[in-house]
C-alpha cells in the first residue's frame, strides 16, 4: 500500500522535532534541535522564552527534512502540530508578541484574591477549595501580568497557548485546538469551550472573552499555510493544518490508551500517569480531568511536574564522570547510568526518594525528600532511587485514579524519553505489578499528533482505526513477583507516609522562605 505522510511538529520544553509519519505509525524521517537554554530567568523562580525561539526552530525542522528528505517531504498531505502545556504568549493586533512566553516551569505569583461573590465564595470553602482557588489565582499568568505590566495587558489583543501561537505563525489565523487548552485559563472541560461569565470559578483566571482565540475540535482544519510560512518552513503554500491536542493529550492517543483500563505513563520532563474515559471524571477531588482528542471523552491526569527532568539535575550535579565518558564513546550519560541501574536491589537498600521538587495544587508546599540514607550508598544509588520514587509518586496515583473510577488498569504502556530504557521499563513493571509495554517508537506524541491529521485526511474513518494501524507492541516487560512484593512494601510502610510526616515541616520551610505569602 503506497504510504500516506504527514508532518507532526512536536515542540516540546527540551526539544522541537518535526517528524514524518506514515498511516502504520512509522517515523519515515526526524528532525530534531535541542534546547540548549530551555527558559530564562530574568529573576529567581521565573521561565521565559522568547515565542519566536520556538517558532524559528519549527521553521529549521522543517527545512532540514526537505534538504534531506526532498522525495519525502513532497509527500506531505497535511501538518499537524503539539506543544508544551500551560505556557503563554500575549500578541497584539498583528500577532506580535509583547513580552516573552510564560512557560509551565514558571513560578511567580500575583497577589491577592480572586474578586468571588460572597455566596460563592461561601460555597468553595463549604467544599474546602477556597484555598485551591486562591493559590491557582496567584499561579495564573494572566494574573500576574495584570497586576506587573498593566501595560502589557491592555495592549493585549489574545492570549494565547503557545500551540495558538505557532498556528497563528503557521496560518494567519489565531485559532488553536481544544484539546490544547491546558493551563491557567478559563476553559470548561465539561462543555469544551470557553467558560460562561457567570460560572463560579471564573474570576480565578479572567481573561476578558475577547482576548481567548477561536476553538476548533481535534480533526478539524485550523487553517493553510501562508505564503510567508510556506517561505520560512518550505512547505508548500495552501497545505491544511489540522488540529491536534497537547502533548500529553497526544502521548495517550499514541500510546493507543484509548480505552479505561489501559493507563498510559508519560516518562518526560513532566512524568504523568493519566488514561481515556468516555465520561466526566476528577482525578482528584475538585481537579477537572483534561479533554482527550476523541470528542466526548477526557483523560483524568496525575502529574509529577519535575519528573525526568530530575535526570537532567542528577546528570549536571552529580554524574561528571559518566558525561564524560559518554562524551568520549559517543553515546548518552543516560545509557551508560541506566546500565548500573541493575547493581542497585529493588528499593535501593532503603533509599526512598520524593520527587516533589514543584508542587502541585494539591500539595502547594511541598519539596522533594531523600530518606534512608547510610554509608552503603553511593550516587548510582541515588540514580535509582529518583526513579523508583517518580514511580512510587505515580503509583499513588494510579491508586487514586483506581479508587475514584472503581475500575483496576490491567496494563501500562510507556511513552516519553524515559521509556528508550529497557532497565527503567522493567523496574516501572515490577513496581506496578502489571504488564508493561513499550510501543514501536518511544516518539509517541507525534503518533498522537498524526493520527489527527489522518483522520481528517479520511484515511481512518475514526481514532479506533488509526490506532489499530498505528500503534504496535513492541516489547512487553512482565513484572517480577518478588520484586513487586519488595515494592508493593516499601510503598504501604513508607513512601505513602512521608508526605503526611513531613507536610509540617514543608509549610515551616515556605514560611521562612516565603514570609509575606499570606495565603498559605
Amino acid at each position: 500500500m503506497t504510504d500516506r505522510i504527514v508532518l507532526a511538529y512536536d515542540v516540546g520544553t527540551q526539544s522541537t522535532r518535526a517528524l514524518l509519519i506514515n498511516q502504520f505509525g512509522q517515523i519515515l524521517a526526524k528532525s530534531q534541535i535541542k534546547h540548549e537554554c530551555p527558559y530564562e530567568s530574568v529573576h529567581p523562580d521565573w521561565a521565559e522564552k522568547d515565542a519566536d525561539f520556538y517558532y524559528e526552530n519549527l521553521c529549521h525542522t522543517s527545512q532540514e527534512l526537505k534538504k534531506e528528505y526532498p522525495e519525502l517531504f513532497q509527500q506531505i498531505e497535511a501538518i499537524s502540530i503539539t506543544t508544551i502545556r500551560d505556557t503563554v504568549v500575549c500578541v497584539d493586533r498583528q500577532g506580535k508578541p509583547l513580552r516573552p512566553a510564560i512557560l509551565w516551569l514558571d513560578k511567580r505569583k500575583a497577589k491577592g484574591k480572586p474578586e468571588i461573590s460572597q455566596m460563592a465564595r461561601m460555597f468553595l470553602k463549604a467544599v474546602g477549595m477556597e484555598e485551591t482557588a486562591n493559590v491557582q489565582y496567584q499561579k495564573s499568568h494572566c494574573n500576574w501580568i495584570k497586576q506587573n505590566e498593566p501595560d502589557i495587558w491592555e495592549k493585549t489583543y489574545k492570549y494565547l497557548l503557545l500551540s495558538g501561537y505557532l498556528i497563528f505563525k503557521l496560518t494567519g489565523q489565531m485559532v488553536d485546538a481544544v484539546a490544547s487548552q491546558v493551563g491557567h485559563i478559563p476553559f470548561d472541560s465539561q462543555s469544551r469551550s470557553w467558560q460562561k461569565r457567570g460560572a463560579i470559578t471564573r474570576p480565578v483566571f479572567d481573561v476578558e472573552e475577547e482576548k481567548l482565540c477561536v476553538l476548533k475540535e481535534s480533526g478539524e482544519v485550523l487553517g493553510t499555510i501562508t505564503l510567508q510560512a510556506a517561505e520560512e518552513t518550505g512547505l508548500p503554500q495552501g497545505m491544511k493544518v489540522i488540529a491536534a491536542g497537547s502533548d500529553k493529550a497526544c502521548e495517550i492517543l499514541g500510546l493507543g490508551c484509548i480505552s479505561r483500563e489501559k493507563a498510559a505513563i508519560g516518562l518526560g520532563t513532566t512524568a504523568t500517569i493519566t488514561f481515556t474515559i468516555d465520561h466526566y471524571l476528577e482525578p482528584e477531588r475538585f481537579i477537572p480531568p483534561y479533554d482527550s482528542i476523541i470528542k466526548g471523552c477526557f483523560t483524568p491526569e496525575i502529574e509529577i511536574f519535575r519528573g525526568y527532568w530530575l535526570i537532567s539535575w542528577f546528570k549536571k550535579e552529580f554524574a561528571e564522570k559518566e558525561v564524560k565518558l559518554a562524551r568520549e564513546l559517543g553515546i548518552s550519560a543516560e545509557q551508560l547510568l541506566n546500565q548500573r541501574l541493575e547493581e542497585i536491589p529493588a528499593g535501593c537498600e532503603g533509599l526512598l526518594f520524593q520527587p516533589y521538587f514543584t508542587p502541585n495544587i494539591t500539595m502547594p508546599t511541598a519539596r522533594g525528600a531523600v530518606i534512608g540514607f547510610s554509608d552503603q550508598h553511593t550516587r548510582i544509588h541515588i540514580y535509582r532511587a529518583i526513579i523508583e520514587g517518580i514511580n512510587f509518586a505515580l503509583l499513588d496515583g494510579m491508586r487514586l485514579m483506581e479508587r475514584r473510577s472503581g475500575h483496576r488498569f490491567e496494563e501500562i504502556y510507556l511513552g516519553g524519553g524515559g521509556s528508550q530504557s529497557s532497565e527503567i521499563c522493567q523496574i516501572t513493571a515490577d513496581m506496578f505489578g502489571i504488564p508493561t509495554i513499550r510501543t514501536q517508537t518511544y516518539e509517541v506524541t507525534g503518533i498522537g499528533c498524526a493520527m489527527s491529521a489522518f483522520v481528517a485526511l479520511g484515511v481512518f474513518e475514526n481514532y479506533q482505526e488509526a490506532v489499530d494501524s498505528m500503534v504496535q507492541k513492541k516489547d512487553v516487560f512482565q513484572p517480577d513477583k518478588e520484586q513487586h512484593k519488595i515494592y508493593e512494601r516499601l510503598y504501604e510502610d513508607v513512601f505513602k507516609n512521608i508526605y503526611g510526616k513531613l507536610s509540617g515541616l514543608y509549610e515551616r520551610l515556605y514560611d521562612i522562605y516565603h514570609p509575606s505569602d499570606t495565603s498559605l
